[in-house]
């Protein structure tokens, strides 16, 4: 909103003038009742501050006190921290109204949303929009929920994304009039209620399937899974083998299967020091080079991640480093323990220092090792990784010690096959993990047809909004 001795020198035309938006500035057609505007004109805007963390009592109060990884996309009623009246005082926060609008002005929360539930203060990373007479704070809610990849897209550019209050406060808006403004807001909340509920019902769906997929690995790797065939195939009185691993033992096994350690069942290389293959070191890709894996191969799952390349003599120097088909790569640091095993038509290359490389050994089937692998080691791996910031995966001497169910060869194949048939019944769940994202996908498709005036719902005969406009600047 324009400040009042402004318009003490600025009549009521020029006035309206500076805020409509050019028609050549406008991005894309609206209804002619509607009016393009900047928030600034429509909403009064601030942002909050930081009491003094030297004065702990500050933090002792009652009042909100909202960051910005509490905006929610939806009200907030209740903050981790709360601050005192003397905090208010003693610092840049302030307090604004119920339906206040929020929006993360730093950093990878940028363009984040929320409601004030309740008066609240802010850090100063927020920027806190107080609807205008001319503008529905729900309204405001939405639109600016919509323009939350403007947002991240104007916040570009530095070594951390920020935008600034200013920026928000000369981004344009397109205004309806008021009434045209709930009626969108219903639509929007009418379409979003119907969307939020089939959410649920997917996310009921696949919460079901991750409790059937982990309970069918429990009886995988115990051996229930496979007890029937252990009968058929007479192995049930096999004599116990001795076991090669001596600490504790996560859970009981059959007395056919044996207790043995990583090290047992593969070999396994670290990827080369960071000094050793630096960008100094890389050439373009030519019939003598040798491609560089990465983490990002693993965590992809893919070969065509990267495009890094060494020369024959750099490859000569890393051969102890040196991977092929067949071979696992993990990931190991940051996202540890992602795994993936280069298929037959993989370039030759090297791994890079974030990556491990694992070979399996004859008495392990590479199905029933990555199962076990990905579904029980990965979290105990993570448990165990080093490293604050960023996690490494754990020093080989607590790596290699890991302990590993080992059945049989032939029953590891049985196990495989098994679980393989019973995810396969279970394809239609895990493709609701694509259901999610189009539900989100069609959200934005909705709040983007809501500020073009497509819902259906503007009404040619009201009264434009430029009108009420001009009556909310001259206040």
């Amino acid at each position: 909103m324009v400040n009042k001795k402004q318009t003490l020198s600025i009549s009521n035309e020029d006035l309206l003038e500076q805020a409509l938006i050019t028609a050549d500035e406008q991005p894309y057609k609206i209804p002619d009742n509607w009016a393009w505007t900047s928030l600034k004109y429509i909403a009064k805007w601030g942002s909050g501050g930081t009491p003094s963390r030297k004065n702990p009592e500050y933090y002792y109060g009652d009042i909100p006190w909202i960051k910005t990884g509490e905006l929610n996309n939806s009200y907030i009623y209740n903050t981790e921290e709360k601050i005192t009246e003397e905090a208010i005082k003693k610092s840049s926060a302030k307090l604004f109204p119920i339906n206040t609008v929020v929006i993360a002005m730093y950093g990878a929360t940028i363009g984040k949303v929320g409601i004030m539930g309740v008066q609240s203060t802010t850090n100063q990373a927020c920027a806190c929009g107080v609807a205008s007479a001319a503008l529905n704070y729900l309204y405001l809610f939405y639109y600016a929920l919509s323009q939350k990849d403007n947002f991240i897209e104007l916040g570009k550019g530095g070594a951390q994304p920020n935008i600034s209050q200013e920026t928000i406060k000369a981004h344009i808006c397109p205004l309806p009039p008021l009434a045209e403004q709930q009626r969108i807001i219903d639509r929007i909340e009418s379409l979003f209620e119907k969307l939020d509920q089939a959410k649920e019902l997917v996310q009921s769906a696949l919460a079901t399937f991750e409790n059937r997929k982990a309970a069918i690995l429990h009886k995988a790797f115990t051996g229930e899974l496979t007890k029937k065939w252990r009968e058929e195939n007479g192995v049930v009185d096999n004599v116990v083998q001795h076991s090669k691993y001596s600490g504790d033992v996560p859970f009981p096994i059959p007395d056919q299967w044996e207790w043995v350690t990583l090290n047992d069942v593969a070999k396994y290389k670290k990827g080369p020091f960071g000094s050793s293959i630096t960008k100094a070191m890389f050439v373009p890709k030519a019939e003598n080079t040798y491609k560089v894996y990465e983490q990002g191969n693993a965590i992809r799952k893919t070969v065509n991640y990267g495009s890094y390349f060494i020369d024959e003599n750099k490859y000569s120097e890393l051969k102890g480093f040196v991977i092929v088909a067949g071979d696992i790569i993990v990931s190991c640091a940051g996202t540890v323990g992602e795994t993936y095993r280069l298929p037959d038509d993989c370039e030759p290359g090297v791994i890079n220092q974030a990556l491990m490389r694992v070979r399996i050994f004859d008495n392990v089937e590479y199905e029933f090792f990555i199962y076990y692998f990905n579904e029980v080691l990965k979290m105990d791996i993570a448990g165990k990784s080093k490293g604050t910031a960023i996690k490494n995966i754990p020093p080989f001497a607590i790596l290699k010690q890991m302990p590993f169910p080992l059945p049989s060869i032939p029953e590891q194949q049985a196990i495989d096959r098994i679980i393989y048939d019973l995810f396969e019944k279970e394809q239609q769940a895990k493709e609701l993990y694509d259901v999610i994202d189009k539900i989100d996908l069609i959200k934005k498709a909705i709040l983007a047809r809501a500020f073009r005036g497509e819902l259906g719902t503007n009404d040619p005969s009201e009264p434009s909004s430029i009108e009420f406009l001009k009556k909310v600047l001259a206040k």
